[in-house]
């Protein structure tokens, strides 16, 4: 992949496809590819089969995918395996079928099992149950795992995919009805210090395990893999370091500012115990995260509060 190559990122208004088309325009890519659903609807095989038909990219971001926390993924499982499969299938497909040179797709690290040794590594995909809350949206990446490996056997199509732990960064969503648990909490604790509530209750009982990785370093690592890996095997990306619910908790609530008490509701579900990758892999292949989280937070607040008009919360 050279600076003049075509390259389409599917997905560039949600929070991974924005930062990859912000980190190819830094790295000096001059042709790059979006669409919105208007132009093609993913979900759609005949549009996009005919889009890439017609614009035929030589690489391939599918970075596009339905996605949410644990209450969106209880509420709408349906939504979540359906949509993803069929965006999986119709991109990855007509990417082939137009002669794409090489495509990576972006998983999620809730495609490894509930209860796998920590720190998870790739090998541990498929040997054993997933979490509950959020599997209709794991089975559908997975299904795009192993799409993306039968490509490659039966074809000879250079499909890759990396599996990125918990994100966050510019542009995420703040809607506390399908938010993730870091953006749920900076809208959370912003909205208590503006109103001058006494306290904030944050689902579960704060004890949980997470590792976040700053979206703008998931997008250097995908560039990253998109140059220097070319393996059937998924790649882990990560930051290889975890903290719990609740110091993060804290942590938002210093960067915003918020003086109230911290409440933790412990009738609502933890999710999986604890979750952190395995990153020695993509470490081995050079490359390393940026971003500390404590600073990360702090950028993705001022975002939220210069964006606070017309994002969505």
């Amino acid at each position: 992949m050279n600076k003049k190559d075509t390259v389409y990122v599917a997905g560039h208004r949600g929070l991974v496809g924005g930062a990859i088309v912000r980190a190819l325009e830094r790295a000096g890519f001059q042709n790059i590819m979006t669409a919105t659903r208007q132009e093609v609807d993913l979900a759609r095989q005949a549009q996009v089969e005919e889009w890439f038909e017609a614009n035929k990219p030589q690489y391939v971001f599918l970075a596009a995918a339905k996605v949410g926390g644990i209450r969106a993924n209880d509420s709408y499982p349906a939504d979540f395996i359906r949509d993803n499969l069929l965006i999986e299938c119709n991109v990855i497909q007509a990417a082939y079928a137009a002669g794409v040179k090489k495509l990576l797709f972006l998983g999620s690290s809730c495609i490894y099992p509930k209860m796998a040794p920590q720190p998870i590594s790739e090998d541990a995909l498929l040997t054993g149950p997933l979490e509950p809350t959020n599997e209709w949206y794991a089975v559908a990446k997975i299904a795009g795992i192993k799409m993306c490996q039968a490509y490659r056997r039966q074809y000879g199509f250079n499909a890759i995919s990396a599996m990125p732990t918990n994100l966050y960064g510019p542009g995420d969503n703040f809607d506390l009805k399908n938010s993730h648990v870091l953006p749920a909490l900076i809208r959370k604790f912003h909205e208590a210090k503006e109103s001058g509530a006494q306290r904030v209750t944050v689902w579960g009982t704060g004890k949980p395990r997470r590792e976040f990785l700053h979206v703008d370093d998931l997008a250097d690592a995908c560039i990253h893999l998109m140059l220097h890996y070319d393996g059937e095997e998924i790649v882990n990306v990560g930051v290889g370091e975890d903290l719990t619910i609740r110091e993060l908790a804290e942590m938002v609530s210093e960067v915003v500012g918020y003086k109230g008490e911290i409440v933790f509701d412990t009738s609502m579900p933890d999710g999986t115990p604890r979750k952190i990758l395995n990153v020695q892999k993509i470490r081995g292949l050079g490359w390393q995260p940026k971003i500390p989280l404590r600073r990360g937070v702090e950028e993705t607040y001022q975002w939220f509060l210069d964006n606070i008009d017309h994002i969505r919360k």
